[in-house]
């Protein structure tokens, strides 16, 4: 099953995704274009893996990690399908990041590996954005590369983990103005789920609807405003975003405000 969060008619709603028909718990069925998506569940503590595909690592000439490389993520970074993200006016590379992410279901503590599937709620598509000017050390991630506001894109949707036969096994793709830029399979993380799930319950408590990004694969490449991103993943879902300027966001009032009669 596939579950989402949006809002229509000024309320929040769940809604179950059925062969591309959005219908709301109160039975109305609604158009992808009428509701605003927002996350598809209300992420709590998010881990972010960094350097974890191999390839990705070699192309920012980079070692690959002998342990998890995580860095946390504030709850502001993140906006839905269809949404706005903004490139700040200082930047002059700043990318994207196909990654799956997996939302957990129950309390996890002390985990192993063979164990770790048991916890997991399902899985939904994330587009981390990285501000490459901003960074200091990729080994160290500092807060302004990944908790920009509006630079983690997720959804559109939560697809149940008993949907996803394999999810070691997906394709990976991202799509910049129609133009396949990066492709990938999650076959080729470094450290995978069972793994990363063992590691981080072994010295914190994952709770209900914490989320794990695990990485992305090779072929990130800058991003300009305008530009409409594709990030898709096998078995999973299709993530638009576009990017936009700095004024858009403006918080500066005119001065004056006209009322066309």
């Amino acid at each position: 099953m596939k579950t989402a969060r949006v809002a229509y008619g000024g309320a929040i709603h769940q809604a179950v995704i059925k062969d591309e028909e959005i219908r709301l718990q109160d039975g109305r069925v609604v158009e992808e274009q009428e509701v605003v998506w927002l996350p598809p569940v209300e992420p709590r503590t998010v881990f972010a893996l960094g350097l974890n595909f191999a390839d990705h690592a070699a192309e920012l000439a980079f070692k690959a990690p002998e342990e998890p490389l995580v860095f946390l993520k504030g709850p502001n970074t993140f906006i839905g399908h269809n949404a706005e993200t903004r490139r700040p006016s200082d930047v002059t590379f700043m990318h994207y990041e196909c990654e799956l992410a997996v939302v957990i279901g129950r309390p996890a503590r002390n985990v192993k590996k063979e164990d770790a599937y048991d916890y997991v709620k399902g899985y939904t598509v994330a587009n981390d954005y990285a501000l490459r000017d901003y960074l200091e050390n990729y080994y160290r991630p500092n807060l302004r590369v990944k908790n920009r506001d509006t630079c983690t894109v997720i959804g559109p949707w939560l697809v149940d983990a008993a949907d996803v036969k394999d999810p070691m096994n997906l394709t990976m793709r991202t799509y910049v103005n129609g133009k396949l830029t990066q492709e990938g399979s999650t076959k080729d993380m470094i450290f995978d789920i069972p793994a990363l799930i063992e590691y981080l319950s072994s010295f914190m408590t994952l709770n209900e609807n914490d989320i794990i990004l695990t990485g992305t694969p090779h072929g990130t490449v800058d991003t300009a405003i305008g530009d409409e991103v594709v990030t898709e993943i096998e078995s999973i879902g299709k993530l638009v975003n576009t990017i936009v300027s700095d004024e858009v966001f403006s918080i500066e009032q005119p001065k004056e405000l006209t009322v066309r009669r």
